[in-house]
């Protein structure tokens, strides 16, 4: 990983769909290597894929939750993380330390939806002990960037040593 690629993953984190053509304009090389270095950062896993972000006031889900999990003593972490995972609602799914298994965010359109999803689809699991929620009075930031500084470009590098 050289200072171009870098370059080039800062400015695909910004916007994914930026043409190639200037990509390659902001970082003064040939649209045809830039294409080349983007596969080749694909396929080392690096870039793990492509998303739109839609406006969720837009789809009635502007209510965002977090829900912490309890397990059931001696469930399979596994499948229930599968099993949350596999709800439409759920955005995110994490498996956390402390007296909770699961922190899940969802979005929803109202506390009314957010009690049926809670109620009917997470609680509702055999594995799940108990929940509690929390609902988000206003958000300031969400993000899936990854802040790109020298220190992960030499975290990248010892990896692949």
């Amino acid at each position: 990983m050289d200072d171009i690629s870098l370059k080039i993953l800062k400015i695909l984190q910004k916007k994914a769909r930026v043409p190639n053509i200037e990509v390659a304009r902001q970082v003064g090389m040939a649209p045809s290597g830039v294409l080349e270095r983007v596969r080749k950062l694909e396929k080392q896993g690096i870039i793990d894929g492509y998303e739109v972000r839609l406006n969720p006031a837009r789809f009635d889900r502007s209510l965002v939750a977090f829900v912490f999990v309890t397990p059931q003593p001696n469930s399979d972490e596994s499948k229930l993380g599968e099993a949350l995972a596999a709800i439409p609602d759920v955005q995110e799914v994490h498996y956390v330390a402390g007296e909770d298994g699961f922190m899940i965010k969802i979005r929803a359109a109202d506390t009314v939806r957010l009690e049926r999803i809670r109620r009917e689809k997470i609680a509702a699991l055999p594995q799940v002990r108990s929940t509690r929620t929390r609902i988000a009075l206003q958000t300031y930031k969400e993000t899936a960037r990854i802040p790109l500084d020298d220190s992960s470009i030499q975290k990248l590098k010892k990896r692949r040593t």
